[in-house]
């Protein structure tokens, strides 16, 4: 028996008894190395989010006190999250979908919701990546070109530089300031260049040069993972680990500048009252659900490639570790920008100080704008921004064409078929992407990311899925599954977050998000409620998979494959009469376990 037939019925698991899904199918992929998993597992979790939102989230939430919250969420919802979709990923040696039909095949729709998540990240998040390009292509310019009004697309009035033109709730009376000298940066990237916004914020006039860039953006996710995880592997060694030269450099160059100290004193000056403000604690929740790439099935793919015996704990440790550095660290790089620029501005830091797209866009190019040799620098933040995003981008692809496959081994494991499912899935991403490139699409770019991959959904799928596995499955089955494949138990309290504290954290925090909820603004745009009525929409399409998959499901299953429903007391029962009775098989002895590592050790 080879090592994967073997894994076809898990550690004291009955297991269902029709066919996995790949059986018969040609032989799945592996990671080459450990280090290719841990680069393109931190590629993906490292990415802009560390940048543009991390550092505000401290600066507005009481500086260094939000590190309280911050690692207390993490603790026991962001890590334990994290480790149970990569361990089930290399216990079933499946997908984001696959996984869950595996295991229990009742909530595969929990796998379907991921799926649906990830393919809005995956359309909807190349735009940055498209915007980042646009702006890297510009930064060889000199003067840059948002620092001046002397270009040919000015149309003789320019924005002047008021404080709230930094503020993501500003209004669009700033537009019709006619100061001739003033700033440009916003200008370029709202009205001018960019978006191109306008009061009509049209989703049919396409900006063709951001288009291009969007096509050139898919071109190097395509070639990044083509050949699925051989080249992704490959290509991760240089895009997980270029950017933190790149940010080490800008580091060295920002706390040398003038003001830094004063922004750092911002960054981290701690306020404790602000722990108490229920706000806090839900800004931290979002940001470590989404900064982990949790819920979305990107972890279970990524996962299903290592080999059985692969320390996954101690791999998840190191990662979530090392993102959260990297988010502590490049607050210093940009709020000792922050500081340079409010002290050549004359302005307090509050005035300056901004997140998301208004930082990566409009404040850090303006303030790089004031250095001297600006457009090396602006070069250099690109690039940082560019792999940054790019590894993030690709590794979606990857990990959305693995569950696809793994959907479908038969057809899609043959020799070429890879590239083709990539081909179309860029194709398709690409087209879907233009309308993200319109006037208006900054409006539809808003709702995505607010409401159909926005936290809410994600929180509402991470409740889902530590019932089924916690549950439904049983956390002390899923812990033995843990012991066989690393040789021991991690500390029991990850098993108690499975069981009580996420769902327990996840539905608080949504009855408060929930309550506070509100239609998006964009930049004083105020779409209508036709947008609120789409975000809904948006949101309620992959959590109506998890219901919709039901009940095919107990229509279609043979009752014995229903057992896994009580996996410590295998008994389902139907109106307090037995349906099915069965035993579970004792866990392997130590003997067994290591015949079974030798296997596949040997590729037996």
């Amino acid at each position: 028996m080879t090592a994967e037939a073997s894994r076809e019925v898990p550690l004291g698991d009955l297991g269902p008894q029709r066919g996995a899904p790949g059986e018969g199918a040609p032989k799945r992929d592996k990671w080459a190395n450990k280090m290719e998993f841990l680069f393109v597992m931190a590629g993906e979790i490292i990415g802009l989010g560390n940048v543009w939102r991390f550092p505000y989230l401290c600066f507005r939430n009481g500086g260094g006190a939000f590190l309280i919250p911050y690692f207390v969420v993490l603790l026991f919802c962001g890590f334990p999250l994290f480790f149970m979709e990569t361990a089930l990923g290399q216990f079933t040696s499946e997908g984001g979908v696959t996984a869950w039909r595996k295991i229990c095949p009742m909530f595969e729709g929990v796998g379907m919701a991921s799926q649906i998540i990830l393919l809005y990240v995956s359309i909807y998040r190349t735009v940055v990546l498209a915007w980042i390009l646009f702006y890297l292509f510009n930064s060889f310019r000199s003067p840059l070109p948002w620092a001046t009004c002397d270009n040919w697309w000015n149309t003789g009035k320019a924005i002047y530089a008021n404080p709230h033109m930094f503020q993501p709730d500003s209004n669009w009376s700033f537009l019709h300031n006619t100061t001739p000298s003033g700033d440009y940066t916003d200008d370029y990237f709202d009205v001018i260049r960019v978006l191109r916004m306008t009061d009509q914020m049209s989703l049919i006039n396409v900006h063709w040069q951001v288009a291009a860039c969007l096509l050139v953006a898919w071109i190097m996710c395509y070639f990044c993972v083509w050949k699925g995880v051989k080249s992704t592997g490959k290509v991760a060694y240089f895009t997980a680990t270029f950017p933190y030269l790149l940010l080490f450099i800008l580091f060295i160059r920002a706390v040398t500048l003038p003001g830094a100290a004063d922004g750092l004193k911002y960054y981290l000056m701690p306020d404790f009252s602000r722990i108490a403000d229920p706000r806090v604690w839900s800004d931290a929740a979002n940001h470590v659900f989404i900064s982990f790439a949790v819920c979305q099935g990107v972890l279970t793919a990524l996962g299903s490639y290592n080999k059985y015996n692969n320390n996954c704990f101690k791999d998840c440790v190191t990662l979530v570790c090392l993102n959260s550095a990297t988010s502590i660290f490049a607050g210093f790089v940009v709020f000792s920008v922050l500081g340079f620029m409010s002290y050549e501005m004359n302005v307090s830091i509050e005035e300056v100080a901004s997140a998301g797209f208004d930082l990566c866009f409009m404040v850090l190019p303006k303030a790089l704008s004031l250095l001297p040799g600006f457009s090396f620098w602006a070069v250099l933040f690109f690039l940082m921004c560019l792999f940054l995003d790019l590894d993030s981008q690709f590794v979606l692809v990857e990990s959305l064409a693995t569950n696809i496959t793994d959907m479908f081994p038969h057809f899609l494991r043959r020799p070429g078929r890879r590239e083709k499912l990539v081909l179309v899935i860029a194709a398709f991403c690409y087209l879907l992407g233009l309308v993200f490139v319109t006037e208006g699409g900054i409006t539809l770019f808003y709702m995505f990311d607010h409401y159909g991959a926005g936290h809410i959904s994600l929180r509402f799928i991470a409740c889902f899925e530590t019932v089924v596995i916690a549950w439904v499955y049983g956390a002390n089955r899923f812990y033995d599954n843990i012991e066989d494949m690393i040789g021991y138990q991690p500390f029991p309290l990850l098993k108690y977050c499975w069981l009580f504290v996420i769902p327990l954290v996840c539905w608080m925090t949504l009855v408060y998000d929930l309550n506070n909820s509100h239609i998006v603004g964009v930049y004083g745009y105020e779409p209508g409620s036709w947008m609120f009525i789409l975000g809904g929409l948006l949101m309620l399409i992959p959590l109506m998979c998890i219901p919709v998959y039901i009940n095919p499901q107990n229509m279609t299953t043979p009752s014995s494959d229903l057992r896994q429903a009580w996996p410590h007391k295998p008994v389902l029962t139907l109106c307090n009469h037995v349906i099915f009775k069965g035993q579970a098989k004792p866990p392997r002895t130590a003997g067994e376990r290591d015949e079974k590592m030798m296997m596949e050790t040997s590729g037996v």
